[in-house]
């Protein structure tokens, strides 16, 4: 990582985020504990805690922390450490956890009192944390990650990889497994929303009716929540548990960390974050993780490779229904990055065609005409007007064709219907072991949108007529099986684009046929009565 990016992710100060994060449930928490008192005392008399410990953490837990803290930092990690390690009682462990996150929130270099006691007494800093990700008790385990990101951050010493790997996976996972369960409770409320819909009248049916009003508005949403049809899913609640702020609050300290951005990467980690924002989540949710994506961009290379998952349309969407600026601010400083962190010319070329096919650009025209507090978002709107621009002057058709492919968004573009565009550049589908192919024929496997069908039947009808050994390509591709199968789909457009196609895969040479049809026709009109016989017998 270059000095300036050094500078850069230490100059993104964490307190700004703990504002937003201190409506949390997390923080206020951590509140409510504050306000409760141990009685550190009963713990040395039942002898579950030394002598030695008890003074400690009495004086940790006193007016007088922070000179005690000053002079006495090894014993003070020991007793906060051993305490973890020996108190068995929830309540107590969540006040323990919040006096070390509270030392640390004060004065971020006392991260190293811990680091320096387990270095010198050989032991892991980060075992003691990383077992209490195996509570059942939510707060337990959401802070004990919150302390994890500061040691990891904040420190001299990063985290070893094992551990590392770990912690990741432990943080993409709770991201996930909580979208999953919530959308098996809409699928479930949805299943008893019909059930009582089928009962006679308007019988009252305790327990259940609070489920109903609450997913009242989405549960018709179900099934197609994944669709791009974005506007009438506005509303939705948020797909998470109730800690999601906090998991997103430790992935954004942990990215800004170059090593530790490769390792988020392995454990998949971006397309679990694309795979959340395609869904509909709260904008504070959106803000997290969109600047997870920001700091992952600031790797030249991640850069470069970022928009294989998408991520230019998934942003281009949120941008246009986003109504808070922060998040309007982070997309546009995604979108900047993927244009100036590449160091590959053509990559950022792809990066501008991806976001002009996305309609960046009248998103931008009306950022213009908004004003905005933020600096910040009337630089990166010129920026990013000036580099759109200018990719749209030098772009070909062919160019506007493979991001549109790419992109998986097919629709009636005026470069499918043309006919100088397909005897000019069929053959070019053939480029990269027929990539552009590929993605079509893979997009009338998975996808089941009509108009992405229809068009990329169309694209694929019009390869094979325009590319003399395009049949047997497509053959071998597995594109007319799943042609012939959209003859029976539901949709009378895809039925009607599906034939045209499998007409065209079944004439050997579209040229060929339309000359034999005119000699045909010529040959009719010789052989009229009066002619000479074939035979030529008289």
């Amino acid at each position: 990582m270059t000095e300036n990016m050094a500078d850069l992710m230490v100059s993104l100060h964490d307190d700004k985020i703990d504002m937003i994060a201190a409506t949390s449930v997390l923080q206020q928490q951590a509140g409510d504990i504050r306000q409760t008192k141990i009685n550190w005392q009963s713990y040395m008399q039942s002898q579950m805690i030394s002598s030695e410990d008890y003074n400690c953490v009495s004086a940790l837990d006193g007016d007088k922390k922070n000179s005690y803290l000053q002079q006495n930092q090894a014993q003070s990690a020991k007793t906060l450490l051993n305490l973890l390690s020996h108190v068995s009682k929830d309540q107590t462990i969540q006040y323990i956890l919040v006096m070390i996150d509270d030392l640390l929130q004060e004065d971020r270099t006392r991260v190293e009192i811990f680091h320096d006691y387990a270095t010198k007494r050989k032991e892991s800093v980060w075992g003691p944390f990383l077992n209490l990700l195996n509570r059942q008790d939510g707060f337990i385990v959401n802070m004990s990650s919150r302390i994890l990101a500061k040691l990891a951050c904040w420190g001299h010493e990063q985290m070893p990889k094992s551990d590392l790997n770990f912690y990741l996976q432990w943080l993409k996972d709770q991201l996930t497994v909580n979208a999953k369960a919530y959308h098996q409770e809409l699928v479930e409320a949805d299943a008893k929303r019909n059930a009582l819909a089928n009962q006679h009248g308007n019988h009252h049916h305790h327990g259940h009716q609070p489920v109903y009003e609450s997913y009242k508005e989405v549960s018709s949403c179900v099934d197609d929540q994944a669709s791009t049809t974005s506007s009438s899913l506005k509303s939705l609640p948020i797909p998470s548990n109730e800690y999601i702020q906090s998991v997103g609050r430790c992935l954004q300290m942990m990215l800004r960390v170059d090593e530790y951005r490769f390792a988020f990467v392995s454990v998949d980690g971006i397309s679990t974050i694309v795979s959340i924002l395609s869904s509909r989540v709260n904008f504070q949710v959106q803000y997290q993780l969109v600047f997870c994506l920001w700091v992952l961009t600031f790797n030249p290379l991640l850069a470069e490779k970022m928009n294989k998952f998408n991520i230019i349309p998934i942003l281009a969407d949120i941008l246009n229904d986003c109504a808070k600026e922060k998040v309007t601010r982070i997309i546009l400083a995604v979108f900047r990055n993927l244009i100036e962190k590449p160091e590959d010319s053509q990559v950022s070329k792809e990066h501008c065609i991806a976001m002009v096919q996305c309609k960046v650009l009248k998103q931008l025209s009306i950022l213009e005409q908004r004003r905005f507090d933020d600096e910040d978002i009337s630089s990166d709107v010129e920026f990013l007007t000036e580099k759109l621009q200018n990719s749209v002057q030098d772009l070909s058709s062919f160019d506007e064709y493979s991001t549109e492919i790419k992109s998986g968004r097919l629709e009636w573009s005026p470069v499918h219907k043309s006919a100088k565009f397909w005897r000019e550049n069929a053959q070019r589908l053939n480029e990269k072991n027929y990539e552009l192919l590929r993605i079509l024929v893979h997009l009338l496997e998975t996808v089941k949108d009509p108009l992405v069908l229809s068009v990329a039947s169309f694209d694929i009808g019009e390869y094979v007529r325009h590319y003399p050994r395009g049949k047997r390509v497509i053959e071998q591709l597995g594109g007319k099986q799943l042609v012939m199968q959209l003859l029976s789909h539901e949709d009378p457009n895809v039925r009607y684009e599906a034939l045209l196609a499998v007409q065209k895969l079944m004439v050997h040479n579209w040229e060929y046929l339309g000359k034999q049809l005119e000699k045909d026709k010529e040959g009719a009109s010789a052989a009229k009565p009066g002619a000479a016989p074939i035979s030529g017998k008289a």
